[in-house]
């Protein structure tokens, strides 16, 4: 394919994509009532343990209006994350011959479980985040969490642990077509790991380790899981013989 090629069938999945997340958000609308409540939750268990003025603070008018789209928009996102992880890997199939088209189910088989398990993941770290952050309020003193900014924390941590589980099916993908090398990935492992843990430390606000190396242990085992499945890919391929490369 051409780069203008490339640049239009990258605009039309971008479109699907949207669309796809669109739709999400319409279900994410009608969904964030329990979801809302779920993550005010901790706020309130904080509160009502400490005997304190603490809760999430709608400031201004369509504030309330704001955070409902904020909420639906992100619920789009993890909703309809299949679909447009099936974009993401029908824009590379094409870089593919053609049969090994046949492993988009085994791309969404594992890219889909790893994004909501990074999901799940970061709904577990979320109440632990919110109670110890919160611990750093001074006795007597007030704690009202602005509600764009506590949904922004909200959003990015869920999305950010989604997107960091998927990374390692996208480095697959990447070396399946050709355009990074498994040796390439596996040289630069010491980069992964410290990036990996800088990651994790900026994503899960909270001062214990523990937290931290939640996020980080698994990430690292699936990057060397991934360089693994690249260096038996390019094995595999290195073995085939003229008649089997004609026929792929």
């Amino acid at each position: 394919m051409s780069l203008a090629d490339h640049l239009r069938e990258f605009r039309k999945r971008l479109i699907l994509a949207a669309i796809g997340i669109a739709l999400g958000m319409v279900a994410g609308w009608f969904l964030y009532t329990p979801v809302f409540e779920g993550l005010q939750a901790p706020v309130l268990a904080v509160a009502e343990r400490n005997d304190a003025l603490v809760t999430v603070n709608f400031s201004g008018v369509a504030t309330a209006l704001d955070m409902q789209l904020k909420v639906s928009v992100l619920l789009g996102v993890v909703i309809s994350a299949p679909w447009w992880l099936y974009q993401l890997w029908a824009f590379v199939a094409p870089g593919l011959k053609r049969t090994e088209r046949r492993y988009t189910i085994g791309f969404l088989g594992a890219a889909i479980p790893l994004f909501f398990s990074g999901v799940v993941l970061a709904w577990w770290v979320f109440p632990k985040a919110i109670d110890i952050l919160i611990s750093f309020t001074p006795e007597g003193a007030a704690n009202l969490l602005d509600a764009q900014t506590f949904m922004t924390f909200a959003m990015r941590l869920v999305i950010a642990f989604g997107l960091a589980f998927v990374f390692p099916v996208v480095m697959i993908a990447l070396t399946w077509v050709g355009v990074v090398k498994a040796r390439t990935w596996l040289k630069g492992w010491r980069w992964a790991v410290f990036l990996i843990f800088l990651a994790a430390a900026i994503l899960t606000p909270t001062p214990d380790a523990v937290t931290m190396l939640f996020m980080a242990g698994p990430m690292v085992a699936l990057y060397f899981a991934a360089v693994g499945v690249g260096l038996a890919r390019e094995r595999a391929v290195r073995r085939r013989t003229p008649e089997e490369e004609r026929l792929a």
